[in-house]
């Protein structure tokens, strides 16, 4: 997720946190400390509220990365390649590649609503268990609220639509029930279509009678029409690209730069020119070195510009997506890598072939669009 810093690893997993993660924190400790806490215990000072709604807020920030912890664990036991896990204003999420069989499928998906389930009845056995003694009245109110709040969100992901957890347990079950993995996530995005308009419509009615947290209620349905609608692309688009190669897709012959070519005179000359905002760049042996990015290059300061090289700023090969001319396009997609991504180099052997852009897909899809269309 873009706008997101590193900020350390979890199991192994890189841990990523969005910048509107204070503002989660913010809104759910100031519910918790001006709102729940006074109503369930009044006569408290305004110092203790603050503090207990502060901590209730971080340690549900701690379920929720629990919960997208548990996601992360599962799926690397079953031997899935997990990219990252990120903390936002709405939740988590894991950044990982798809299962390659419905049963590791339904484990990843399940993992994490059960980490909240049991995370949630820990902390309302704890918080009544405290409820008994004296002078511990606050904490046990903050642990019973966050028991019932790691409840809400296990039975919240459990509903069945995508791309909530629920809606991935579905996806599963109907894939190992039909065998058709494409067919199973367009049901999946389907539902969650539905259910994010549905969220949308309950949280502007709400609203409307002056609950200030349907607004978040309707955010979150936005966000969950957007994914949906996102999968569902994705699944409309390995279907169509099923079957076909490398070649079929990828642009030729390339535009290219030297790589040790100084930054100022790539700027001066070759960039005018460029009609790409990618570009492979080539070795003294005209072997591919890797992947420039013109953007990149906004970002040299301009004393360092005569003498940093292209291979300077641009992303080593290493880092970059490629694939082979017979490789198959739906398996190259499925392994693009957060950092690296499209374009995808096409290289065979140590020699570069075609590239692969977003306009190559979309131009590709819109051709045999065009030609079903005719043949029908």
């Amino acid at each position: 997720m873009k706008n997101s810093l590193p900020i350390g690893r979890v199991s192994g997993v890189p841990l990523r946190i969005h910048w509107t993660v204070p503002l989660l924190v913010f809104l759910f400790g100031y519910g918790l400390a001006g709102g729940t806490l006074p109503a369930w215990l009044p006569g408290r000072s305004t110092i203790a509220y603050t503090v207990a709604g502060l901590v209730g807020a971080l340690l549900l920030l701690l379920s929720l990365l629990a919960h997208e912890s548990a996601h992360a664990v599962t799926a690397r036991r079953k031997g899935i390649t997990v990219h990252s896990v990120t903390l936002w204003a709405l939740g988590g999420m894991t950044e990982m590649e798809k299962p390659t069989a419905p049963g590791a499928a339904f484990l990843v998906a399940v993992s994490g609503p059960l980490t909240s389930l049991i995370a949630g009845g820990a902390a309302l056995g704890a918080g009544v268990g405290l409820s008994a003694g004296p002078g511990w009245q606050l904490p046990a109110a903050v642990l019973v609220w966050l028991g019932w709040a790691n409840l809400l969100l296990a039975v919240f992901n459990l509903l069945p639509a995508a791309p909530l957890d629920g809606g991935r347990v579905v996806q599963a079950v109907m894939w190992w029930r039909t065998g058709d993995r494409e067919r199973a996530e367009r049901t999946a995005g389907r539902s969650g279509q539905i259910l994010g308009i549905l969220l949308i419509v309950l949280g502007w009615l709400l609203f409307l009678r002056g609950a200030w947290s349907g607004l978040w209620l309707a955010l979150i349905g936005f966000f969950v029409v957007i994914a949906a609608k996102a999968e569902l692309q994705q699944a409309s688009l390995t279907s169509a690209l099923k079957g076909l190669r490398a070649t079929d897709a990828m642009s030729s012959p390339v535009e290219t730069a030297h790589d040790w070519m100084t930054v100022q005179r790539f700027i001066d000359g070759p960039a005018i020119e460029a009609r790409h905002s990618a570009l492979p760049l080539l070795d003294f042996d005209g072997s591919p070195s890797g992947l420039l990015r013109l953007p990149q290059l906004t970002r040299v300061p301009a004393p360092e510009r005569e003498t940093l090289r292209l291979r300077d700023v641009a992303t080593p090969l290493s880092q970059c997506t490629t694939c082979a001319p017979d490789d198959l396009l739906e398996e190259t997609l499925k392994q693009l890598r957060p950092a690296g991504g499209l374009p995808i180099l096409v290289l065979d052997g140590r020699h570069l072939t075609g590239i692969i852009t977003a306009h190559d897909i979309i131009r590709l899809t819109q051709r045999l669009r065009l030609r079903r269309n005719g043949a029908g």
